[in-house]
């Protein structure tokens, strides 16, 4: 389904974890997140793309390496890939595309395409890093906290914020590393200072174009993590604010652990 679109992007959304795809099209460039999940869902995005592409460039950008959002990696052979240099150097590369497999097997799914692991050709190797996708500035900046190989991107001109799995409406903190994680929020929170984000989109959840939002969901992260640590007694307030927390109870007890 299409969750949002404005003169600029859509995105599209699939019916499992309100998992996001972007479509950022400029004048020379279609810039993609992360297409995904089910197989007429990628095809919705693919014919999309393939009807407004002309003679531009596709870029596909990798948030991060979770097996959902590279299950659709063969579906663009023609793409150019950016993601981060730790994304590349994955060790465990091989476990991601089992669980895509476990996935399609356990339903069933049949998907025209292969599925392998993104070859990556724009690889980011510094916080920071400026890159021109076509006629686009993107700057992008190493996330970790949920991953080791997230990137947060905003696209300059447009004041888009690509967040990946953080600042989600519908999630809270998937918790890898706990501290990497406080920082990349700190992290949030400078990037939606310094640059005139007027949209964020996050890996799962709704699209917002609303900053109070935008800095409201950072502030939750926030208190969801120091509470976390101090031990607080969250789950009233998880089972609030969180509709699907019921399936996400195993996810809060695992964050324990990561502290």
């Amino acid at each position: 389904m299409i969750q949002f679109q404005n003169e600029h992007m859509k995105v599209f959304q699939s019916v499992l974890y309100q998992t996001t795809s972007v479509v950022i099209q400029t004048e020379k460039a279609i810039i993609v997140t992360d297409p995904n999940w089910l197989p007429s869902e990628v095809e919705t995005i693919k014919a999309y793309i393939e009807k407004n592409l002309g003679t531009r460039q596709l870029y596909i950008i990798y948030t991060h390496s979770d097996f959902d959002h590279i299950i659709a990696a063969g579906a663009f052979p023609y793409a150019l890939t950016i993601a981060s240099e730790a994304f590349v150097n994955r060790a465990d590369q091989e476990t991601m595309l089992e669980e895509i497999r476990n996935f399609d097997a356990q339903y069933y799914v049949t998907r025209d395409y292969p599925v392998h692991y993104p070859e990556i050709d724009i690889v980011i190797c510094e916080d920071g890093q400026q890159v021109m996708l076509g006629d686009t500035l993107c700057r992008f900046y190493f996330a970790p906290g949920h991953t080791d190989d997230g990137v947060f991107t905003i696209v300059e001109p447009l004041g888009i914020f690509l967040a990946g799995d953080y600042l989600s409406d519908v999630e809270f903190p998937f918790i890898s590393d706990y501290e990497a994680y406080v920082a990349t929020l700190e992290k949030a929170q400078q990037l939606v200072e310094r640059f005139d984000v007027r949209v964020l989109v996050p890996g799962h959840g709704q699209t917002t174009t609303q900053r109070h939002e935008l800095e409201t969901r950072i502030a939750e992260s926030q208190r969801y993590l120091l509470d976390l640590k101090q031990g607080i007694d969250q789950e009233q307030m998880l089972t609030k604010r969180y509709p699907y927390y019921r399936s996400l109870k195993d996810m809060h007890e695992a964050n324990k652990k990561a502290l």
